[in-house]
């Protein structure tokens, strides 16, 4: 496993992470699958864990808080992220100042922490201020109880509005990223990577293989694979990925992983990593065996003319617009 700074600044993070959204706690034995899949992190020397308030109610959390009290603080780097509803009531859920302290706390005590080492805004707030966001995610970091914090999926307008608080109320820096890229979805390519770039922010991305579509088992052609994510899940995100344009192109980049005899997962979290502004990326694992594939992306290079071949599959026109 190798490392990379988060951004700037001296946190160092393993390439690749491993996520909680979709952690199956259903019963006895998919704890024990979710269990022994953090234990392969660890042993794939995986250092960042990535949760959220709103996974699984809470639940998400507390296992996770769990299976990471049997190692040492330092060994470990824990996210987790705020905005969510959690709860019924009017200040259940947004970016003030009451929910992000009482959520912070509720996130601490589930898992089983003294702090958080990254802490995250999951989406915008329009009813709240960005200045009351930015100013207590400052107080928290100066409490301790946070070391780096930032946003997840904001605009780069959005994000250049927080930046700019942050220096006029000379705040505890924003230093951290998650935004979703992956083949599939290149937005951040646009803009936000060189707003990052210039501010020295981290970018920790997450769904890196598009809900599984760049994982292969999507065929053209074929039915959907029994009991795959596309047969379960309830709004249906990756149903929506699997378009005839989107099979295409995996049956294109299909040959391309068999070139460097590595799956197409690993080819696609390693074309991510290939951007010297990502620092970590996020992915899923349902057990062991999938996290010990997605480990070994990271350190993997990818030659020059498979880069350019699947830049010609994907095809990716960035928005640009003419002035003068």
């Amino acid at each position: 496993m190798q490392y990379r700074n988060l951004g700037k600044w001296g946190l160092k993070v393993s390439e690749i992470a491993l996520g909680s959204w979709v952690t199956n706690l259903a019963d006895r034995a998919a704890v024990e699958t979710a269990t022994a899949t953090v234990d392969a992190a660890f042993d794939a020397d995986v250092n960042f864990f990535d949760c959220a308030d709103a996974y699984s109610g809470g639940e998400a959390e507390r296992f996770l808080g769990k299976v990471l009290s049997r190692h040492a603080r330092n060994e470990y780097v824990v996210s987790s992220k705020v905005f969510f509803p959690t709860g019924k009531g009017a200040n259940d859920w947004g970016l003030s100042r009451k929910h992000i302290t009482e959520q912070l706390d509720k996130t601490l005590k589930n898992l089983n922490v003294d702090y958080v080492d990254l802490y995250f805004c999951h989406r915008f707030d329009p009813t709240t201020p960005i200045e009351e966001t930015m100013q207590v995610l400052s107080d928290l970091v100066a409490a301790g109880k946070i070391l780096y914090y930032g946003v997840s999926e904001w605009s780069p307008v959005q994000l250049t509005q927080a930046l700019a608080a942050v220096r006029e109320l000379h705040l505890r820096p924003l230093s951290v990223i998650q935004p979703q890229y992956n083949m599939a979805d290149r937005y951040v390519e646009d803009e936000m990577l060189d707003i990052c770039a210039q501010n020295g922010v981290g970018v920790t991305v997450f769904s890196p293989l598009a809900q599984g579509l760049l994982t292969g088992k999507y065929r053209k052609g074929q039915p959907l694979p029994e009991g795959s994510r596309a047969t379960w899940q309830a709004d249906k995100q990756i149903n929506n990925l699997l378009t005839q344009e989107n099979l295409d192109k995996v049956e294109k980049l299909l040959p391309l992983a068999e070139q460097l005899n590595v799956p197409l997962s690993v080819l696609a979290l390693a074309w991510i990593l290939r951007k010297k502004e990502i620092s970590s990326v996020i992915t899923g694992a349902s057990k062991p065996a999938q996290l010990i594939q997605n480990a070994s992306a990271s350190g993997l290079t990818i030659p020059d003319e498979i880069l350019q071949k699947i830049d010609a599959i994907l095809d990716y026109r960035p928005f640009v617009r003419k002035i003068g």
